[in-house]
């Protein structure tokens, strides 16, 4: 029972209901893993110690009515989901004593479940950056090369889920906070359609106005099981968020589905790997009966360019405000992406309807299409600080996220799913679906995935 931290959330839960394990076993063997691992990778901020034996030992005395999908099973929460008991301290050091009044929707919802919360994890100051780094809580390791980012926003579950500190993580994604740490550090996340999982944490509106109606909560793991148990976990509506709907979470599937490969990316050349990967789920994909050809997804480069304008149109009140909270270099290059995006030269009337246009365009796209399978990121996970670099930081931040953003801009689910190892690092590609149709993309991803088996849990490197 030494090594129970390498299985994932599932298999957990199996064991603790029929009695093999006991939950306190479970919690104390991550607590250790975590004592072992962490000085290295540095991607758990505060472990709950105290209180996850507590809830475990609690857990073990429960009867079997009282049990739910997790019963028993630790998971971690990135310090921007509120906790109750632990600060939601954005990474920044004025907020590193904001104790929230109560839990944050996914929180309480998880905890239902029987989930016991094991551990607080990192995010760059404010989740502003592709990489995970910030003055209150430290850098946070790529636990396959130290010197490589492990991603952002959700850097700290994403290393902590890969090296087998938790074996469930909650995060969100405005640019890919989800998915570019997955890619990074080899593990699976969902990004959910806007509205699927409700956003209810004190901080939830901290971006405003229109940037924030590309925001969402979601699950990180090493499983496509597991991502589909969090999503009937977490998903439904919640009164305190007013975009969150109940909706299905499946409808029909057609007799023969269809797969658009995205091989291409206008505007950089894919490494060799990812390109690889891409094909190969194609060819995994197509020999379970899936209609399998590569297709050019409708006007990404605007897409790009509304991210941007959207997430930086509200930037005059929102990086006034940012400013005294976050470090000189992040600060200026936060004022270098307004500029760059330069969202007041598009009318907040036209971004809309652009917006709306697109939404349109993709949700015919991915009817004819019934899933999109791409890259995550657009090139291999980069050096440390390299998004800082004035001159080239920016160019690097765009390029990187080219197949991001329409998850963020038009709303649709995606998953990120580590599908092997090359050169020494994690690849994988991307999956999107149609609004609402996140089964889609995990039918999927459970069928690439059987042919691709999870690379993580590993020792840092």
């Amino acid at each position: 029972m030494s090594e129970l931290w390498r299985h994932t959330a599932g298999e957990l839960a199996a064991m603790i209901r029929s009695g093999d394990v006991s939950s306190r076993e479970v919690v104390q063997a991550h607590l250790d893993r975590i004592e072992e691992v962490n000085p290295v990778v540095n991607a758990v901020t505060v472990p709950l110690i105290d209180s996850a034996l507590e809830v475990a030992d609690a857990a073990d005395a429960a009867g079997a009515e009282d049990r739910g999908p997790l019963h028993g099973v630790p998971f971690s929460i990135k310090e921007n989901i509120d906790c109750v008991g632990s600060p939601t301290t954005n990474g920044v050091p004025a907020m590193a004593n904001m104790l929230p009044e109560r839990d944050a929707a996914i929180v309480t919802r998880m905890k239902a479940a029987g989930g016991i919360p094991l551990a607080r994890t990192n995010l760059p100051e404010m989740g502003a950056r592709l990489d995970t780094d910030n003055p209150l809580r430290g850098r946070t390791r790529n636990p396959w090369n130290g010197n490589l980012t492990p991603g952002g926003s959700s850097g700290g579950d994403a290393a902590a889920l890969a090296t087998g500190m938790t074996p469930f993580g909650l995060g969100n994604d405005i640019g890919g906070s989800l998915r570019n740490p997955a890619y990074c550090c080899g593990i699976a996340s969902l990004k959910p359609t806007v509205g699927r999982i409700p956003l209810a944490s004190v901080n939830a509106g901290e971006y405003g106005g229109m940037a924030n109606a590309l925001l969402a909560d979601g699950p990180m793991t090493r499983s496509v099981a597991d991502l589909r148990l969090g999503l009937s976990i977490m998903a439904g509506r919640d009164r305190r968020d007013p975009q969150s709907v109940d909706a299905p979470l499946s409808g029909p599937v057609p007799d023969r589905p269809r797969t658009a490969l995205v091989t291409k990316i206008p505007g950089c050349e894919l490494p060799a790997a990812t390109v690889s990967e891409i094909e190969r789920a194609g060819r995994v994909l197509a020999a379970q009966g899936w209609d399998v050809e590569e297709a050019e997804p409708p006007e990404l480069d605007l897409v790009n360019d509304l991210w941007g304008k959207v997430i930086t149109y509200d930037s005059d009140v929102t990086f006034a405000e940012m400013q005294p909270l976050v470090r000189p270099v992040v600060y200026d290059y936060l004022v270098e992406m307004d500029a760059r995006y330069d969202a007041r030269s598009m009318s907040n009337a036209v971004m809309h309807g652009e917006r709306q246009r697109l939404r349109a365009a993709w949700s015919e796209w991915l009817t004819e299409y019934t899933v999109c399978v791409g890259p995550t990121w657009t090139c291999t996970p980069w050096q440390i600080d390299s998004d800082l670099v004035p001159g080239t930081g920016m160019d690097l931040l765009i390029d990187t996220i080219r197949f991001i953003t329409p998850g963020n801009v038009l709303g649709i689910p995606g998953v990120a799913l580590p599908t092997g190892v090359a050169d020494g690092l994690a690849t994988g590609i991307q999956i999107y679906a149609e609004l609402y149709r996140e089964d889609l993309c995990l039918l999927a991803a459970e069928a690439i995935e059987a042919e691709s088996p999870m690379p993580t849990p590993i020792d840092p490197r």
